[in-house]
């Protein structure tokens, strides 16, 4: 099955939409959904043109497909447990919240959290992330627990922060604190970040560009092969937590 919600025109493009109810395992159902523009309720098809092909048997043959200017969809996948969404552009924030299983590809920009606190499944961004991406919420000592999160661009401040378990591979740079309160699970870094890892407990980073601001609470070990096969040097910490991650970085610069 694949259902296709194509935006409709709207008067003001920059009211956030709440659609946490766009998820494979609802619209199959063919239940009625509604979704929040602002402070207005209303029906899946007053925002959409809603397209269905096809039928399926279980969660993981059906795939939704979004397609307009969704750069203000908030919400989507939220709780996802199998099948498929492709977003064909941009995706507004707390896009893969909590999901558990299936897959999330967003061909553009992702919004701030991007699949925060995620269990389960893999969330793909092909261009830009913002930021938090794949971290706890605000006050939660547990963020991303399982899964796996790739960004083909940047992510901005603070990605995987609390991460405790899954995969987070950044291709490109990351901002501020990447890392920080890390607990386990693993984040790859391809370009460059400033002050990884914060009181990390637990769990490798890898930082294959410059670490800016370096915090010295991280005993170095030497160097040993990256995962590209050239040295890399590596550090345990935060000892400042009497922390046992692993942070390993191609080059780094002290805070001043």
């Amino acid at each position: 099955m694949r259902i296709i919600l194509t935006m409709r025109p709207r008067k003001n493009p920059f009211i956030p939409i709440e659609a946490e109810g766009i998820v494979p395992s609802i619209l199959m159902t063919g239940a009625e959904i509604t979704v929040w523009e602002g402070n207005r309720e209303r029906r899946l098809d007053e925002v959409f043109e809603v397209s269905v092909e096809g039928e399926a048997a279980t969660v993981e043959e059906v795939e939704v497909v979004l397609r307009g200017d969704t750069s203000r969809l908030k919400r989507v996948g939220e709780y996802m447990d199998g099948g498929r969404i492709t977003v064909e552009g941009d995706i507004g924030m707390h896009c893969g919240n909590f999901m558990k299983a299936g897959t999330i590809e967003v061909m553009g920009n992702a919004d701030g959290w991007f699949a925060r606190e995620l269990c389960g499944g893999t969330v793909i961004c092909r261009g830009d992330a913002g930021h938090y991406c794949a971290s706890g919420y605000r006050g939660e000592k547990k963020g991303m627990t399982g899964g796996r999160v790739e960004v083909f661009g940047n992510a901005g401040d603070f990605a995987a922060e609390h991460l405790a378990g899954g995969e987070v591979v950044i291709h490109g740079n990351c901002g501020d604190m990447a890392g920080v309160e890390m607990h386990g699970g693993t984040l790859s870094i391809g370009g460059d970040c400033s002050r990884p890892c914060g009181n990390m407990t637990g769990g490798t980073c890898t930082v294959l560009g410059c670490a800016y601001g370096m915090i010295p609470t991280f005993q170095a070990k030497g160097e040993t092969n990256g995962p590209d096969g050239k040295n890399i040097s590596a550090f345990t910490g935060d000892i400042a937590n009497r922390g046992k991650g692993s942070l390993l970085v191609r080059r780094y610069q002290y805070l001043k």
